[in-house]
């Protein structure tokens, strides 16, 4: 699309879903990962703080699967967006839920620097998406992944939210 908002696909959540505590800005304990969309690649930013230490001087991975894991979800709602050719935010709501993380630790990720996180659609069918991610740290990369977006419906939720 070429009308693609200047700010996040997590701001176009619903205020009910956006709770969750790695993207969700109605969450006020959470991590507030945002996801900008270009049509190609989704960027995330993100500075990890003292608390989210590992170990002296290293981020603790537990973090960094939970970074990759919403904002390869916000690129995949994003795809499913401009694969509809709709803007964000209308109705019907796009939602996934994670499939599978797999995830690959390079390096030790420092502690102190800006994160980067770069994602990729590999493959976007019907419900699903298939997203790669890499997390860059001063320019290298530290992490990897592959995520399974799985696209679930209204009914789909409420389902879950009644288990």
């Amino acid at each position: 699309m070429s009308d693609r908002p200047l700010q996040p696909i997590q701001n176009f959540y619903r205020a009910e879903t956006a709770i969750c505590y790695g993207c969700g800005r109605n969450n006020a304990q959470g991590l507030h990962i945002q996801t900008y969309w270009d049509g190609q690649v989704g960027v995330c930013h993100f500075t990890p703080r003292p608390e989210h230490t590992a170990f002296p001087g290293v981020v603790y991975g537990g973090l960094l699967a939970s970074l990759i894991d919403c904002h390869t979800i916000g690129t995949a709602i994003a795809a499913m967006h401009d694969a509809e050719g709709r803007a964000p935010g209308s109705e019907p709501e796009i939602t996934c839920v994670t499939g599978y993380l797999n995830v690959r630790f390079h390096k030790p990720t420092p502690m102190g620097p800006e994160l980067r996180l770069e994602a990729h659609i590999a493959e976007l069918s019907g419900r699903k998406g298939l997203v790669k991610c890499e997390l860059f740290a001063e320019g290298m990369v530290t992490v990897s992944a592959e995520v399974l977006a799985v696209r679930v419906t209204g009914r789909t939720l409420d389902d879950v939210r009644r288990s």
